[in-house]
């Protein structure tokens, strides 16, 4: 179901791989968010990751950055597998920025960078209390590479300023800084664009291919498909937690599947699938067992009430044949015979009025 095809850059096809996701599957309980990815990143390359809402791409970055333990896969960095925390991954080489920002708004702009240079000084807490020559001169070398990096991403003549106080274009350039101060050898971006306007969409895409330059390899996620298919080497497409497809721009925006996943449009082999079928069978069985039940419930209401019935009316019998036997009792005569006699008297009454006549 998923379609490969090698990029055209022949630098790229021969370079060092730098990240191997190889079978990634996350599960939460039944629902399984990413299933079977396969993913590879190589050195001074820039990778895309699109999909629909809810395809499970940052669900899969998670799984890369160790917030996330696979259910099964692994993740390999420079071929070694990386351990399942954020913090080891960072340290191995790995850097990422989030789909929400995430920076520490109360201090200031250089700090936040300083921030990101930690996995990178070996000075401890002794060190730090202490304040001595060594910890001094580690201070000063963070400083100088927190400045060098606000001035890559432009930020240099803010760098005391707070970070809640900078424009949001900024912030997320901000962001990639303190991503930046780790040294990484690969930088996962989660839709850095999300928001901006197009001078800023702009900027951002002159950044990303700066950092590839220096020879940063980049995985990004993000929606805006005209920044996403100018900007990468390589696009790989989620749908439903598995990949779809994967090659250059062309391929995917050619792909048909990947515009009906766009759509909503069903296609035949589309992820989840089965399950859809699966679903509404049951759901159709569930439907036709109500119906019988209902049926039973009505038939068997029917019956209660016509039991019930029944012994209303040998009840209503038995009064009147009662009343009957009562009325012979006191008159001599039923109560249906008393007005034949009134008549036979009235028809007496009238013959001897006409006689005396």
């Amino acid at each position: 179901m998923t379609t490969t095809t090698e990029t055209g850059a022949a630098k790229t096809a021969t370079a060092a791989t730098v990240l191997d996701a190889s079978g990634v599957t996350m599960r939460f309980g039944g629902l399984t968010a990413v299933r079977n990815v396969d993913l590879t990143v190589r050195e001074g390359e820039i990778v895309g990751l699109i999909g629909p809402n809810g395809a499970g791409k940052t669900t899969f970055f998670n799984c890369l950055t160790g917030l996330y333990v696979p259910t099964e896969g692994q993740v390999s960095y420079k071929g070694t597998v990386l351990p399942p925390k954020p913090h080891l991954v960072t340290q191995a080489g790995i850097a990422r920025t989030f789909q929400n920002i995430r920076l520490f708004s109360n201090m200031t702009v250089l700090e936040n960078v300083l921030v990101g240079r930690h996995t990178r000084t070996k000075e401890g807490l002794w060190s730090a209390l202490l304040r001595g020559p060594g910890f001094k001169k580690a201070e000063a070398a963070s400083r100088e590479r927190a400045m060098e990096l606000l001035e890559f991403v432009g930020l240099a003549s803010k760098a005391e300023h707070l970070a809640r106080n900078l424009p949001y274009g900024e912030q997320r350039k901000l962001e990639i800084a303190r991503a930046l101060a780790s040294d990484p050898g690969l930088l996962l971006l989660d839709e850095p664009t999300a928001g901006m306007n197009q001078s800023e969409t702009r900027t951002t895409e002159e950044l990303v291919f700066a950092i590839r330059d220096r020879g940063i390899a980049v995985l990004v996620i993000e929606h805006d498909m005209k920044f996403i298919f100018k900007l990468c080497d390589r696009v790989a497409v989620l749908v439903q937690g598995e990949k779809l497809v994967e090659g250059t721009a062309e391929v995917v925006q050619g792909d048909e599947r990947v515009v009906a996943a766009y759509l909503g449009t069903p296609y035949e082999g589309a992820p989840g699938a089965a399950e859809v079928a699966e679903v509404e069978a049951a759901e159709a069985h569930a439907e036709a067992e109500a119906a019988a039940e209902a049926t039973a419930e009505a038939a068997e209401a029917t019956d209660d009430a016509e039991a019930e019935d029944a012994p209303a009316d040998a009840d209503a019998d038995a009064d009147a044949d009662s009343d009957d036997a009562e009325a012979e009792a006191d008159g001599g005569a039923p109560a249906d015979a008393a007005p034949a006699d009134a008549d036979a008297a009235d028809e007496q009454h009238s013959t001897t009025e006409g006689d005396s006549k």
